[in-house]
């Protein structure tokens, strides 16, 4: 017989992942009682969500702000929805805090790695590369380099960066549950972080 989750544990999925309470109950069935299974399997479908939704226009959305405790440090960024009325629920206004006070902690350079310019990402290759042994395989110094690489991109890429609320999942992770929970394309357009003293 399939595992019936009890109320209490898909309501503790819920607040842990903000995903519809059906689909909660529907993973816990799936991972027979596993919180950790069942998270996973909604973070899977909120991405598979967000790839199919990903087409669709999002011009709606707003700017959310923060400032850092004694106002050094302040974040402006936009998030995008497709609708008027998913921008103005809690749940659209939480994730765009929520981004902006990673903004601030993490401070990344870039969207995604799509809006890395391509001589930005030659000059760190060829940085990366220059710090390989060379006695290394050409084939090994290749994955090397494109190890490292990525590790860059976790540094400097908002997406690719391990979310400062949960660092078991990335901004894109945390940005694709959204989706899974609002039923809409969710997009950050661009961000501005500013540093009392700083260019």
């Amino acid at each position: 017989m399939a595992y019936q989750p009890k109320a209490e544990e898909i309501k503790n999925l819920r607040e842990l992942t903000d995903a519809p309470m059906m689909d909660c109950r529907k993973a816990l069935v799936e991972a027979e009682g596993n919180v950790d299974h069942a998270k996973q399997l909604l973070l899977e479908r909120g991405a598979a969500q967000a790839e199919k939704k990903a087409e669709r226009v999002a011009n709606e959305g707003l700017v959310a702000s923060y400032i850092h405790s004694g106002g050094k440090i302040g974040v402006l960024v936009e998030v995008n929805s497709e609708t008027d009325f998913v921008a103005r629920s809690s749940k659209f206004a939480e994730l765009a805090r929520d981004v902006a006070m990673h903004i601030a902690a993490m401070s990344p350079k870039y969207i995604d790695r799509a809006s890395v310019p391509a001589d930005v990402v030659s000059e760190v290759r060829r940085e990366l590369q220059a710090g390989v042994p060379a006695n290394k395989p050409a084939d090994v110094a290749a994955k090397i380099v494109e190890g490292k690489l990525n590790k860059w991109y976790e540094e400097t890429v908002l997406l690719d960066q391990p979310f400062v609320k949960d660092g078991d999942m990335t901004v894109a992770d945390r940005i694709s549950a959204a989706v899974g929970a609002l039923g809409e394309n969710i997009r950050i357009r661009r961000f501005a972080k500013f540093a009392l003293g700083e260019e």
